[in-house]
């Protein structure tokens, strides 16, 4: 190995480092890109019909945002406010039920002795000194969704510049490769963003349609449950599943596989037809690849990594496909 590579392994060695040792501002930069482009779809869309630059296509969108969403919370809030309320009322009865239900199996007890042991709670201590740093974490999370906000807006009022800034830091022989490498994540990223927002609609608005007609209650926060957890492809659905099935619980056996059929037809519907055919232009993930993404990141990131992870693969995958695949295996002798 001469000096040259070993100079530029050691120089990867150190990026590495540093990547990781910024890892939560290299999140929240990747996070704003992302909301970046979520606004930047609408801009270019709106830009495309009437004659605006983009500082003005900018402040429309967020007012169209506002205001749309606005006239959403005034229609939806007071309603999903008040099935919070029947909710924090209902927990107490679904869990008398699961008791009294749990109390039919044998291997039950036992696990319940084990929880009455005398040195529980002092094995639960450390448990509980976790809980009370959640308040230092959210003031934390709440700073970096206010900057990754910020630099979304910046982002998306400027990104040709960024662009040109990210092309201008790469060997001249790779800047045309890599502003169509960029191109080409901008497109698949914006895709898929959109693509995802109509199904997670469509999932919510199946969802409340169907917990309404089968008059299960607290119908509209279920739904909106499962539209959010839509963004999180795999895991989210499974977990959507079980606020419904839980108040269905509380009707009837009956009500519970009627519950759990609707949200398997509307689970299949959307995974089978409706993200296939949204997404078909744009990137097709597959299903084992997005739950490995999930659980790295995950693992590595926590929360906000299992909900970066699908965004992030979309860019890496048109990078692989782009770079890997087409100048370097496509051209290996």
């Amino acid at each position: 190995m001469n000096n040259r590579a070993l100079l530029g392994l050691l120089a990867l060695v150190v990026l590495g480092l540093l990547a990781w040792e910024l890892r939560w501002v290299l999140l929240v930069l990747y996070g704003a890109v992302v909301l970046a482009v979520a606004l930047d779809v609408p801009i270019t869309l709106l830009r495309r019909i009437l004659p605006l630059n983009r500082p003005a296509a900018l402040v429309s969108v967020i007012v169209a945002i506002v205001v749309v969403g606005g006239w959403l919370g005034r229609l939806l809030i007071p309603e999903l406010l008040d099935q919070i309320n029947q909710l924090s009322i209902l927990i107490p009865v679904l869990s008398q039920r699961i008791v009294a239900m749990a109390s039919h199996v044998n291997w039950l007890p036992s696990i319940e002795n084990q929880l009455l042991q005398p040195g529980l709670l002092e094995k639960l201590q450390p448990v509980g000194s976790q809980l009370l740093g959640l308040a230092g974490g959210a003031a934390n999370t709440s700073i970096q969704l206010l900057l990754m906000v910020l630099l979304a807006l910046l982002l998306a009022l400027d990104p040709r510049n960024h662009q040109n800034l990210l092309i201008a830091i790469t060997p001249k022989l790779w800047r045309y490769k890599t502003k169509e490498v960029l191109g080409e994540c901008r497109v698949a990223l914006g895709g898929w963003l959109a693509g995802m927002t109509i199904s997670a609609a469509s999932v919510f608005l199946l969802t409340w349609a169907g917990l309404s007609l089968l008059k299960i209650p607290l119908a509209l926060l279920s739904a909106l449950a499962c539209g959010l957890l839509t963004f999180v492809p795999t895991i989210g659905p499974t977990v959507a599943t079980l606020l419904p099935l839980a108040v269905a619980l509380l009707v009837s056996p009956t009500a519970l596989v009627q519950v759990l059929i609707l949200r398997l037809i509307i689970q299949n519907v959307e995974a089978f037809l409706i993200t296939p055919i949204l997404l078909s232009r744009t990137v097709n993930l597959l299903p084992t690849v997005a739950l490995m993404a999930q659980l790295c990141l995950g693992a590595l990131l926590g929360l906000p990594g299992v909900l970066l992870a699908l965004p992030l693969v979309v860019v890496l995958q048109v990078i692989c496909e782009e770079v890997i695949v087409k100048e370097l295996m496509d051209r290996w002798a």
